[in-house]
């Protein structure tokens, strides 16, 4: 019993250090996130808080938060 309560909280905290944090923390994400801005209209800004805690703790995360355009600061 003790070992499985140990491997499992082992296995959370190993899924909770590989998580992006902007995808895990920041809330839903907008049609404005997800979206590339066309030409000639300013480039989307970046959560610096989110992406200092993904190149930390987790860099794989930082890919992760790119593609769902978590990272990016809602509108």
């Amino acid at each position: 019993m003790k070992k499985s309560l140990i491997k499992t909280a082992f296995a959370l905290a190993i899924l909770a250090s590989m998580s992006s944090c902007a995808t895990v923390l920041g809330g839903r994400v907008t049609e404005y996130q997800r979206t590339k801005p066309v030409p000639g209209k300013p480039a989307r800004e970046i959560r610096s808080a989110a992406l200092i805690a993904d190149v930390l703790l987790f860099w794989p995360g930082a890919i992760v938060d790119f593609v769902t355009g978590a990272i990016y600061r809602p509108q």
